[in-house]
């Protein structure tokens, strides 16, 4: 995606780790548009190879579908988002 540019792959990183907060904090309160929420991260979790949070995702997203109690998925999806942002912090500062 970055081509190998540091500079394009830190500001990538930057972004996804200010949406994705943001986003779970909106799903918490389960918006009418939170499956579209839920897709939008899966997307850009998997742009970045931030896997666990592309599952989490869609787990979110299936349940949201299919009228299924989603606390358990939002729970997870909040805690693979920190888990994310943990790292890319991480990666940004031996940046």
């Amino acid at each position: 995606m970055t081509l190998g540019d540091a500079a394009i792959e830190q500001e990538v990183l930057t972004i996804f780790a200010a949406q994705s907060a943001r986003l779970v904090q909106t799903l918490a309160a389960m918006p009418a548009d939170a499956s579209a929420l839920a897709h939008t991260i899966k997307g850009s979790a998997r742009a970045i190879g931030a896997f666990s949070v592309a599952d989490a995702a869609a787990r979110l997203e299936a349940a949201i579908a299919r009228d299924f109690d989603t606390s358990a998925a939002l729970a997870d999806l909040g805690e693979a988002v920190a888990e994310a942002r943990a790292a890319i912090v991480a990666v940004l500062r031996r940046s």
